[in-house]
């Protein structure tokens, strides 16, 4: 399971190499976030539907109300620019990547499925708040585009730090 988990966090950061990130225009960006975020839902409903474990159930329903509030906000955004966001390879390639780990975590149950659910949230949310951090939001265009994502990405830390705690209690636990 672990080799899984690097396989995927590798296969997401070769899909977003920096070289990549900085020929994405704005709107390819908003994309790939909204992507990145409408797979993180499907991943916490897995969550609520395979896990008896309330932290990790809590998790899940914060991940499904914050991600689907940040992909409010970017609709309200995109609505109020008139603009629309573009479809690309690399959004593409996170929902290809998604759907490998979707299917390996939909095979898992109890524990084995909580300790890999806890360890691919902290590995995604470290990739993509990375790929945020170092190459999206400095080559953001738009002012109101950028400050979508610096807001967004305080919260999604959070959740990488939320991750991190709940990977290693269960990695602690023996569970």
């Amino acid at each position: 399971m672990k080799s899984l988990i690097l396989a995927a966090a590798l296969a997401l950061a070769s899909s977003t190499a920096l070289p990549a990130q900085a020929q994405l225009n704005d709107l390819e960006m908003a994309h790939v976030a909204v992507t990145a975020s409408n797979i993180d839902i499907a991943y916490a409903h897995l969550a609520l539907a395979f896990s008896a474990d309330p932290a990790i159930r809590e998790f899940a329903e914060t991940m499904i109300r914050d991600h689907a509030a940040v992909n409010g906000q970017v609709a309200a955004l995109a609505k109020r620019l008139n603009v629309t966001a573009q479809d690309n390879a690399m959004s593409r390639q996170l929902l290809a990547d998604a759907a490998r780990i979707k299917d390996e975590m939909s095979r898992l149950r109890g524990a084995e499925f909580d300790r890999y659910y806890a360890k691919n949230e902290l590995a995604y949310h470290k990739t993509v708040n990375g790929v945020v951090a170092e190459s999206f939001i400095p080559n953001v265009k738009n002012a109101e585009v950028k400050q979508a994502f610096q807001q967004a990405l305080t919260i999604f830390r959070g959740h990488e730090q939320h991750a991190a705690k709940m990977a290693g209690r269960l990695a602690g636990s023996g569970q």
